[in-house]
């Protein structure tokens, strides 16, 4: 039978020569007694036996993916073991038993996500995923499971197993070992690792978040919505990480979950999007992209339906007040672009309000400065005494509000234009270009002190 194919079920049914491996020493005998009161027994007795002895289990299991390398054996081992874990994930815990400090459990698992057919791959990863996911974080250790760090043989560390899986996700999302199943599997195991920073660090690094992006589509098929339930839940825990929420920005993101919303009805799918929008509404430019692509009004329909989740009923709740905010943020800074377009400059409020330069700060760098670029245009060709006295006063509030408001002033050269208004005729204008040289000179560290 294709390897590719194999079910958890099917392996389970074979009957493995246990008898066989301890007369050629690869088990013990009291291997044996633990394999034979395991093997094809109810669940519930299995149980049992794992609630009263689970540790000796998991050395036994470790040992053999260890020492004995029959595809069919070692299939068998990994089906048990990932039926157990599946059964109560919380028996991860077993791994990490305090008599285990000195067996390698981690390193068979790592080891057979590379050189194993498909089955033994994608169990490797699920169960490495679970039991890295439930080692004990108050004993956080660099070593696998606790292990003495003083032991003679090379013991695979956390960092270790956390970078092989990324390594190995990001490859089967790349280039999957099985068409139907890689992905899946890969973004299953990814939504349990993103939850860990080291996780996200290395993901983000191996340009791992690129590779989500063209699985957040609409889906129909309860295969095809796990799928995508599963990779959105990785986009909302990279939504806390900053360097993958730089990545994000730039890509076709938001357009793509802003589709999912809208044309999903599944609870959890839409929860996990809304949840994302909400973590994202205040970084960067993102709330002024989701004003652009109309989520407004998806919120406000979404309002409408009958959803059970209270967390999702919230974020709507959040996300309709933050896009509104937006929208009065979008509408201020429109009105002044128009202004300074215009060069139609006054002192209209907007330009002395410290709300508006903090809430549109991030604005002023939209078409590489276009609009700092048209307020020094003004000081070289405006004849207005008023447009003038404005345009210095506005660059003075750039450089004080933007953390590199000197920097980017300097390189528009408008040093050179703001000091020949210091000689102007006007004494509103030379009152703000020597404000605009002070603070280009003192830096936003001293500009709080300069009041007009």
């Amino acid at each position: 039978m294709d390897h590719a194919e194999l079910t958890t079920e099917q392996v389970l049914k074979r009957d493995i020569p246990w008898e066989t491996y301890m007369m050629t020493k690869l088990i013990t005998g009291s291997d044996l007694q633990l394999l034979r009161r395991y093997d094809n027994k109810a669940e519930s007795y299995r149980a049992q036996l794992l609630d009263d002895d689970g540790v000796a289990y998991i050395r036994v299991f470790v040992n053999i993916l260890r020492d004995i390398f029959k595809e069919e054996t070692v299939e068998y081992i990994l089906a048990l073991i990932d039926e157990m874990l599946t059964a109560n994930p919380k028996r991860a815990r077993l791994f990490h038993d305090k008599s285990l400090a000195n067996e390698d459990t981690y390193e068979p698992f790592l080891r057979l996500l590379w050189k194993g057919n498909w089955f033994i791959q994608e169990k490797s990863c699920k169960i490495l995923a679970l039991v890295v996911s439930g080692r004990p974080k108050t004993h956080e250790s660099i070593l696998a499971n606790g292990g003495a760090s003083n032991s003679k043989s090379k013991v695979t560390t956390i960092d270790d197993v956390l970078k092989g899986l990324v390594e190995w996700l990001c490859a089967q999302l790349k280039k999957p070992s099985h068409p139907s199943r890689a992905a899946p599997s890969a973004v299953s195991c990814l939504a349990v690792l993103l939850k860990e920073p080291v996780v996200r660090s290395s993901f983000v690094q191996a340009d791992g978040v690129k590779l989500l992006i063209p699985l957040i589509s609409p889906a129909s098929t309860q295969q095809s919505i796990q799928l995508l339930y599963e990779t959105c839940l990785c986009i909302w825990l990279l939504s806390y990480y900053e360097p993958a929420i730089e990545y994000l920005a730039t890509s076709r993101t938001l357009p793509r979950l802003v589709d999912v919303v809208r044309s999903s009805t599944k609870e959890k799918v839409v929860r996990v999007v809304v949840l994302t929008f909400r973590n994202l509404l205040s970084k960067g430019t993102f709330g002024a992209q989701m004003v652009d692509l109309g989520l407004l009004q998806t919120v406000q329909s979404l309002k409408t339906q009958a959803w059970s989740d209270e967390d999702l009923l919230e974020a709507l709740d959040l996300l309709e007040e933050g896009l509104k905010v937006n929208i009065k943020k979008l509408s201020s800074f429109e009105k002044y672009k128009q202004e300074v377009l215009l060069g139609h400059l006054d002192w209209s409020p907007m330009h002395k309000d410290t709300i508006f330069w903090r809430e549109n700060i991030n604005s002023f760098e939209e078409n590489d400065f276009q609009i700092l670029r048209v307020l020094i245009t003004i000081l070289d060709t405006s004849n207005d005494a008023r447009a003038l006295a404005v345009a210095c006063y506005d660059l003075s509030q750039f450089i004080q509000y933007h953390p590199a408001g000197r920097v980017i002033v300097t390189d528009l050269k408008a040093k050179e234009r703001v000091m020949k208004l210091m000689n102007h005729e006007n004494a509103e204008v030379t009152k703000n270009a020597l404000l605009c040289i002070q603070r280009l000179f003192l830096g936003a560290k001293y500009a709080s002190f300069l009041q007009v």
